[in-house]
């Protein structure tokens, strides 16, 4: 299957979503500096929106839809919306370290995925091609 039957961007729209990507991770970083978080807890959440790919052992539709959801800007937003409103630090910081790892996955090319499997996304297919 190629990019095009995907619906995966290509070129500089990539190369641009890559690099917003990178911009939000470096962003979210700095934010949780200056907010003076622990780094021991930025290094114990940074990976678990990640477990979300477990759901793939129950079906390809499944694990889509399951790793999506922890790799979307929406809940992130909202957390960290609510963390400043009500002034809670454990949430903001939350938010913050979710936000930043969804922009390193961005970055390093895992988009948001496609039914079809885990290696089909929205900014390209990640992998190893099949051999021709």
């Amino acid at each position: 299957m190629d990019e095009q039957a995907t619906g995966a961007v290509t070129g500089g729209v990539k190369i641009l979503l890559r690099l917003e990507g990178l911009t939000l991770f470096l962003g979210m970083v700095v934010l949780y500096a200056s907010w003076e978080g622990s780094w021991w807890v930025f290094a114990l959440l940074f990976f678990v929106p990640d477990l979300s790919f477990l759901a793939y052992l129950s079906d390809a539709k499944f694990g889509a839809l399951v790793y999506n959801a922890a790799h979307s800007y929406m809940a992130p937003v909202a957390l960290m919306t609510f963390g400043f409103g009500f002034a809670s630090p454990l949430v903001l910081s939350i938010a913050l370290i979710w936000l930043a790892h969804i922009g390193i996955d961005r970055a390093l090319g895992y988009g948001l995925k496609y039914s079809t499997g885990f290696n089909f996304t929205h900014l390209g297919r990640i992998g190893r091609r099949p051999a021709a």
